[in-house]
């Protein structure tokens, strides 16, 4: 963050201090992660919760378009699902919690209001990525508004109503590349609990910045001692509607500067709700910030309130939860050869991970799960970087590294078999002797280094008879030939 030192003399009787002003800013951020959950109706009505749904206004029905005289109806598994992350993140779980109106008027928001929660979260506290978090609720997501080239603007309402999970976590983060991390860290938990898909590019995850700049001056005398510290309180700016991690971090890191700039200009911050722009790079103001109060929040009256530890399902959860991230990046690194960058590569691809996992469980020997983990991060992973739905059969992986670690066929057979789905050919063994003595002829002056005691050159015609089986031979055969023949 920009600083700036200066010196200012100040005299006082007859003596001239000299004081030094040191200003700096100092970014203040949270975040509000808005998630769309994974369950087979809408939140508070039996239409489909179908995301890839491509056809407009299919999956609705009178509740969801807020006809006159419907009632809705809680959704038992989005709140359970609500309560596993808030389980996982080691938040308060609600015991009572209620139901309540967010009035504001929007196209597409058919009731007027949006039915969220405000005083009594289903989640309180916890904390994800080092961030300390506030509170996680659940609502109902609003209709999806799209403008077409001719300026017309058209609502599909299928989203409408499908149930949204908000985390809010305290103003704690102070970097975009932190806040980047924390919204990564909570994808990656959401779909370790198999509670949402939060595909950014579907808009199934939308992130938002509260952004403000805390300008911090400090009088020091001489000798460092601190004489004085004014702290003034940032505005908070919010930019809403981020769809991608490189966007969070791009809007924070502009936010972050054009306030200093405002600050160092002698211009003030106003708080209000900006979007942002990602072709120019820039964020554009949208409208002025919302209180709570302006939301005019009061308990659905259509909805009961309820006590959790009154409904059975939602008693014992804890027992549902999977390894989380943090456990199994723990438990990898126990194992002693898998650097960073490789751990954080399998626990971010789950299907991948669960592979590592059982293809281990097969082998059970370190050295043997050590070949396995090496073949999966160098070969598997750049296969599924172009077809993320594939991954080759345990049993068949396991064998072929079982051959490889005994010696039976070389490391591009196994690769090859491995990525195949078949099995490596072994090259005849009798026919090994006859190719040996061509290699030898071949090569008279590599035959006379190795002689010589130069072991590169045993591995030259250990190289030479692979070549000439096509990666077939046995690599161990060949270097016991080539030592009995040379």
């Amino acid at each position: 963050m920009p600083r700036h030192d200066t010196t200012q003399v100040v005299v006082a009787g007859f003596f001239v201090i000299i004081i030094h002003i040191m200003s700096e800013f100092t970014p203040t951020i949270g975040l509000e992660i808005h998630a769309e959950l994974k369950t087979k109706t809408k939140m508070f009505c039996r239409s489909a919760n179908d995301p890839d749904e491509t056809r407009p206004n299919v999956n609705v029905c009178p509740v969801c378009l807020a006809h006159p005289g419907t009632l809705p109806t809680i959704n038992q598994k989005a709140v359970e699902h609500v309560l596993r992350v808030g389980l996982a993140v080691d938040g308060e779980l609600a015991d009572y919690t209620e139901f309540d109106r967010k009035n504001y008027f929007y196209p597409d928001l058919p009731k007027g209001y949006q039915i969220s929660q405000y005083q009594y979260p289903l989640v309180a506290g916890g904390s994800l990525n080092n961030v300390a978090l506030t509170r996680i609720h659940l609502e109902e997501d609003t209709a999806r508004s799209i403008h077409d080239q001719s300026g017309a603007s058209l609502i599909d309402f299928n989203r409408a109503g499908v149930p949204l999970m908000e985390l809010v976590t305290e103003p704690v983060i102070t970097s975009a590349k932190e806040a980047g991390d924390f919204a990564r860290e909570f994808q990656l938990l959401l779909r370790s609990l198999d509670v949402s898909e939060a595909n950014m590019e579907k808009g199934e995850m939308r992130v938002e910045a509260n952004i403000s700049v805390v300008s911090r001056t400090t009088l020091k005398d001489p000798t460092s001692r601190v004489v004085l510290d004014t702290n003034k309180l940032g505005t908070k700016v919010e930019v809403k509607n981020l769809n991608s991690f490189r966007a969070v971090e791009r809007a924070i890191d502009y936010e972050v500067k054009r306030q200093i700039t405002m600050l160092e200009a002698g211009e003030k911050v106003i708080q209000e709700t900006r979007g942002w722009d990602e072709n120019k790079g820039e964020t554009f103001s949208q409208r002025q910030k919302e209180s709570a109060h302006d939301y005019r929040y009061f308990p659905d009256p259509d909805l009961p309130s309820f006590k959790v530890s009154e409904i059975p399902e939602l008693v014992n959860l804890r027992a549902t939860l999977p390894e989380l991230p943090w456990q199994k990046r723990a438990r990898l690194t126990e194992l002693g050869f898998l650097q960073p960058q490789d751990i954080e590569q399998i626990v971010g691809d789950l299907d991948l991970a669960k592979f590592f996992d059982d293809l281990a469980a097969k082998l059970s020997e370190p050295i043997l799960v050590k070949i396995a983990a090496n073949f999966i991060l160098n070969d598997i992973a750049g296969r599924r970087k172009n077809n993320p739905e594939w991954l080759p059969m345990v049993d068949h992986a396991a064998d072929v590294i079982r051959r490889y670690g005994a010696g039976e066929i070389s490391s591009p057979q196994a690769k090859r078999s491995i990525l195949s789905g078949v099995l490596a050919v072994v090259a005849d063994t009798a026919s090994l002797p006859d190719l040996v003595e061509q290699v030898i002829a071949a090569n008279p002056k590599v035959v006379a280094d190795f002689k010589a005691g130069k072991q590169a050159a045993l591995q030259f015609l250990i190289g030479q008879g692979m070549k000439m089986s096509q990666g077939a031979a046995n690599p161990k055969l060949l270097e016991d030939l080539f030592k009995n023949k040379c």
